[in-house]
């Protein structure tokens, strides 16, 4: 079975380079900007300012064949699954990103933070966050 994801839009953010990303956005992640294809207008209906939201990305970047990792690029931890950490080298690399919307500029262009996503990263989907969501209290790694 194959699946076709089309992008939504894409990250702009200062991060150009791999190394300049933090393994999470809660480690000193930069804003960024959010642009959406023009199509995508009536979707951000009810988003504003201040709204929590999870951002998905297709992590381009990514190297696909990857299947176990060292968990944070720390070498001293023991290799694990791909599937047991957070890693964005893994069979399908989607981005899961937490993040508040800083300020609207128009139905396609809002800022986030904190955002661990590299410039013209591609969006492929947003979804609000619900008050069960525990990103920022999970005790996974």
């Amino acid at each position: 079975m194959t699946f076709i994801v089309r992008p939504i839009g894409k990250v702009r953010s200062s991060l150009k380079e791999l190394s300049q990303c933090p393994n999470q956005g809660s480690e000193g992640a930069p804003e960024a900007w959010i642009e959406l294809d023009p199509e995508f207008t009536d979707a951000t209906d009810g988003l504003q300012a201040g709204s929590e939201i999870v951002l998905f990305t297709w992590m381009h970047l990514a190297d696909r064949s990857v299947l176990r990792v060292h968990p944070q690029k720390n070498k001293n931890k023991p290799l694990k699954g791909v599937f047991a950490t957070r890693s964005p080298a893994r069979p399908n690399p989607i981005g899961l990103h937490p993040v508040t919307i800083v300020k609207m500029e128009s139905t396609t262009r809002f800022l986030v933070s904190p955002l661990e996503a590299l410039d013209d990263t591609p969006v492929i989907d947003i979804k609000i966050a619900r008050a069960e969501d525990t990103w920022n209290n999970a005790s996974l790694q």
